[in-house]
């Protein structure tokens, strides 16, 4: 395994629980949820046994391999938190499998600061000057969130999405 995947996977994890436990609002002007939420993130590699899904700790990964991220976001304090984002980075070097993140209504960045609804669009300029509308490749997403709204204290709320290690070139990723 590359030691930029292993690196990467780690510095995905920390930052989805750092964004989340600080706030547990997105990267967004949205406003910052309020009461005291918990972020538990896990990474599991999803491989295949028998003609099942099964899931196994990915502290590293391979190209090519599945990831599972899963962000279990429990409310441990005395009240209800309000206006709940919760935020999952796609970290470098992977890419986002379209149609895996749950529950539904997820959102996508490209840039982790403007989010829209899944699947993002944008206009583009064809050669004979006409303005369309197309589909943004996942490959360029970097953020997701899922405007989870008020989570009852002593309740927990769980979003996923899985991702593809990409191939790398090494010697890219040392700067």
């Amino acid at each position: 395994m590359h030691r930029f995947v292993r690196f990467t996977l780690a510095i995905a994890i920390a930052a989805a629980a750092g964004v989340a436990s600080r706030t547990a609002a997105a990267a967004s002007p949205a406003k910052p949820a309020t009461g005291s939420v918990a972020v538990e993130l896990t990474a599991n590699r999803v491989t295949k046994a028998r003609g099942k899904e099964v899931l196994a700790p990915a502290d590293q990964a391979k190209p090519g391999e599945l990831i599972e991220y899963r962000a279990l976001y429990r409310n441990d304090g005395a009240g209800e938190a309000k206006g709940l984002m919760a935020t999952l980075p796609i970290p470098r070097g992977t890419q986002y499998v379209a149609g895996s993140a749950t529950p539904r209504g997820v959102e996508a960045s490209l840039d982790g600061r403007t989010f829209a609804p899944v699947p993002l669009k944008r206009s583009v300029k064809t050669a004979d000057g006409r303005t369309v509308v197309q589909e943004v490749p996942v490959s360029e997403y970097r953020t997701l969130r899922w405007p989870l709204g008020v989570l009852p204290t002593k309740q927990s709320r769980t979003v996923a999405a899985r991702v593809r290690v990409e191939s790398t070139n090494v010697a890219e990723n040392t700067h």
